[in-house]
């Protein structure tokens, strides 16, 4: 990684959230659907490995975290603490397609946790959707231009084959040409 080899602290949260984030600790099936209580309890479950997936830093704080708007609550799936960002990270949780409303909704998340509960001397609230499918166009345009603190992330409940292994590869490859 590299801040690793830099010896430096991250400053964005692409730096240290993972795109997939490969969840085959999990043990569970690659099933056509999950409900996301079903994926949430397994995580809780495995929380040693899956802060080891999130990578370094990471602490847990809650889990279905029920915030109040005038009459209507929500609840965030799960709340840790990031001590490298010095920020709090929350993570929704889709086990579908990931849609413009579910960003919005998770926005909304991120805004009150920022106005609410973050002290001052703390770097803005970050937010991971993780989900069973993204679309980055779709994710791009449903957040603010200036996006830094709300990343989509998919996960994969088992490694994908040496076959898809090449293509992801054969991807990031075409994408770096572009933009060099």
């Amino acid at each position: 990684m590299e801040i690793a080899r830099e010896h430096r602290l991250p400053e964005k949260p692409e730096e240290v959230i993972k795109d997939p984030m490969l969840l085959e600790f999990l043990g569970l099936e690659s099933l056509p659907s999950y409900r996301e209580s079903e994926l949430e309890a397994a995580l809780i479950e495995h929380l040693g490995e899956f802060l080891l997936e999130l990578g370094n830093g990471f602490a847990f704080i809650a889990r279905q975290k029920r915030i109040t708007l005038e009459d209507d609550e929500f609840f965030i799936d799960l709340i840790f603490y990031n001590r490298l960002l010095k920020a709090h990270v929350l993570i929704e949780i889709k086990t579908t397609k990931l849609t413009h409303s579910d960003l919005g909704q998770f926005q909304m998340y991120v805004n009150y946790y920022d106005r609410n509960e973050k002290l001052d001397d703390e770097n803005p609230t970050i937010g991971i959707l993780l989900c069973a499918k993204k679309n980055d166009t779709v994710v791009k345009y449903s957040l603010p231009e200036d996006n830094k603190t709300i990343v989509a992330s998919e996960y994969k409940l088992i490694l994908p084959s040496e076959e898809e292994f090449l293509e992801q590869i054969e991807k990031v490859e075409q994408e770096l040409q572009q933009e060099l």
